[in-house]
């Protein structure tokens, strides 16, 4: 069974959902790729899962950035789950490009892989903020796309850095 609710942010309102006792899903209201067959999932806004995610939101928007203590479990291909893991190793108020992902999947598989390829899977993050796929960034470090929007990611990276509060979309 998979259960759901929306959680508030300083960025605005986010549907979450989780499977068993992991995050499956984190996307804010209106973004790129929200998932469209949600018709058989349950409205749980104490499950568990749900109320450790509340916790760790009030953390991460006061400033206190680290990565979540309760299971992510993101569906994808093993190419997306393999590209996640790495979003999850670029450390807080720092960022990587969709060139040096690229690069460390090819020394991992031994076969080549594409900034672009690499790009679409980043894109295709079922748990946006919390894989952090807001951390990556063009070669020349320029904000390219975000599926919450370049004000989400802006306000991120900026809270990240300590550079100012998070302040976006209230």
């Amino acid at each position: 069974m998979i259960y759901v609710c929306t959680v508030k942010t300083p960025l605005g309102p986010a549907t979450v959902s989780a499977e068993g006792d992991a995050l499956g899903g984190f996307w804010f209201v209106g973004q790129k790729h929200y998932p469209e067959n949600t018709a058989d999932w349950t409205e749980a806004a104490d499950y568990p899962v749900f109320v450790k995610l509340r916790a760790w939101l009030d953390d991460y928007f006061a400033g206190r950035v680290r990565q979540p203590d309760f299971p992510l479990s993101p569906q994808g291909t093993d190419f997306q789950r393999k590209v996640w893991a790495f979003l999850l190793e670029i450390p807080a108020g720092q960022t990587s490009t969709y060139g040096a992902l690229a690069a460390k999947m090819a020394a991992q598989s031994g076969r080549a892989s594409s900034a672009r390829a690499v790009g679409s899977a980043v894109g295709r993050n079922p748990i946006s903020l919390l894989i952090p796929c807001h951390r990556v960034v063009g070669a020349n470090g320029s904000l390219t796309g975000y599926a919450g929007g370049l004000d989400k990611k802006i306000a991120l990276l900026r809270l990240e850095r300590g550079d100012v509060p998070c302040q976006v979309g209230r």
